[in-house]
């Protein structure tokens, strides 16, 4: 997975995270060889990491945008894949909050714009109610907007389910292949890359964080992307009864506003920041970005602050001077652009793949559907509000390396750190071993278990 592949690719696509994962696996459902270049040296290592984890049902997108529909056509697709692929989704509903008499009255135009998108199941509530749905709130809500079917999600095992299904359709994944220049043929592009050439008939760019750059190489300028950095806190377990919904503010023009919200792991968040940046690397968090947080933390649900921080991260949006997603085909150079996708990446994702392969096919890319398609991958659990192997007696009887537990934090076993390193796609070092397997993403960080798995990850080398 890390040379460059013989002779010429059909389709070559740029970028290996959620959204250049879910192409990758559309694309190989037809009779096409495809490559899926990354400039990491993992999948979803990039923006798809390291975000608020929610599986928007696209109730405050805006109307009749391309990003309202695939959204709204994404819940559905990542809904019915979770259920297939064992992807841990908790349905928690999410309410939204007013604090202001301003905010108040933007609550009908929110309910009519989800009605618009297709949504109707919100519901203006006073704030005895709003109360009542989320007891521990701080004072002064004046009034809320439920919305039942927002979802939490594992960004991290949707993007390796994405990938790995894809890889086992026959995706030649390339990592450690970040695209330096572009040389077009008369019938194909050759990819300049840090790991060599790979030379394909058509191109998908699904660069994320480097699309524009990326499209440049193609003689375009028709967009920029600005990272914004989102920074987050998480909070201990042990913070987790306070929050058993998502808890909304009243979105702005810069996004949608600092929320608090559970995991999937068993923790709750509260952010992210929105700080526009030069560097698109910058991912490290900052003693401002904190401050702003614990500030908007003590208005929102002042009880959760006097919770254990067990970690702090950034992670940067691919913010874009257009206000809808930018997905357009070049017939004559066979090349799409799949560009400005914000965080709501992650729920359209899937969407968004189906779209760019017609866009292709219209656009000249033969399209011919497989016969042999094999089953989709069952992911190993790492929700919490689901059985993990720690808890299977009849896993542990059948297998006690799922009995015995490395990382006790997160209640990770061998079983697991065994599995992941002899998967399809196999974590290239520890952090790629964390978001497979949560091994220490808990209280210690790593502190206690980090050498043993370590000890583990270089055995299997």
């Amino acid at each position: 997975m890390s040379t460059t592949g013989v002779g010429t690719f059909d389709v070559a696509v740029i970028g290996a995270g959620i959204v250049g994962s879910a192409i990758a696996r559309e694309l190989a459902r037809h009779e096409l060889s495809v490559a899926l270049l990354e400039a990491r040296d993992d999948v979803g290592d990039g923006t798809s990491k390291a975000n608020t984890a929610i599986l928007h049902t696209g109730f405050d997108a805006k109307p009749g945008t391309l990003e309202s529909r695939l959204v709204r056509e994404g819940y559905h697709l990542l809904s019915g894949y979770a259920a297939r692929t064992g992807i841990p989704v908790e349905h928690t509903g999410a309410l939204l909050v007013a604090w202001t008499a301003e905010e108040l009255d933007a609550l009908p135009g929110l309910k009519e714009k989800a009605e618009l998108n297709g949504y109707d199941k919100t519901e203006i509530v006073g704030a005895e109610e709003v109360y009542r749905l989320a007891p521990h709130l701080g004072e002064g809500a004046l009034g809320g907007l439920t919305v039942p079917d927002e979802s939490i999600v594992c960004t991290w095992t949707t993007n390796l389910a994405l990938a790995t299904e894809a890889v086992l359709r026959g995706v030649t994944l390339l990592l450690n292949h970040r695209v330096l220049t572009v040389e077009e043929h008369w019938e194909s592009t050759t990819l300049r890359t840090s790991g060599g050439d790979v030379t394909a008939r058509w191109v998908v760019n699904a660069a994320g964080l480097g699309a524009d750059v990326v499209d440049r190489l193609f003689g375009y300028d028709r967009f920029t992307v600005t990272p914004r950095r989102g920074e987050l806190l998480v909070y201990d377990k042990l913070a987790r009864p306070l929050a058993d919904r998502i808890i909304l503010p009243v979105p702005s023009s810069r996004g949608k506003g600092v929320l608090v919200s559970p995991t999937v792991y068993g923790n709750v968040l509260l952010g992210p920041t929105a700080e526009d940046l030069l560097d698109r690397t910058d991912t490290g968090t900052s003693e401002r970005g904190l401050e702003f947080l614990l500030e908007k933390g003590r208005k929102i649900m002042p009880e959760l602050l006097r919770e254990e921080v067990t970690a702090t991260y950034a992670g940067l949006r691919a913010a874009s001077d257009r206000q809808d997603y930018l997905i357009e085909a070049d017939a004559e150079h066979r090349y799409v652009l799949v560009g400005g996708i914000r965080s709501t990446g992650l729920t359209a994702g899937m969407a968004i793949a189906r779209y760019v392969t017609e866009l292709a096919g219209k656009a000249g890319l033969p399209l011919v559907p497989r016969t042999d398609l094999p089953e989709p991958p069952r992911m190993p659990n790492l929700g919490e509000a689901f059985l993990r192997p720690y808890q299977d007696a009849e896993r542990i009887a059948a297998d006690p390396a799922y009995g015995k537990v490395v990382c006790f934090c997160e209640r990770v076993t061998e079983g697991e750190i065994r599995d992941a390193l002899i998967s399809p796609i196999p974590p290239a070092g520890l952090e790629g071993l964390r978001r497979r397997t949560r091994a220490m993403n808990g209280r210690c960080q790593g502190f206690f278990c980090g050498a043993e798995i370590g000890n583990l990850l270089e055995a299997d080398r």
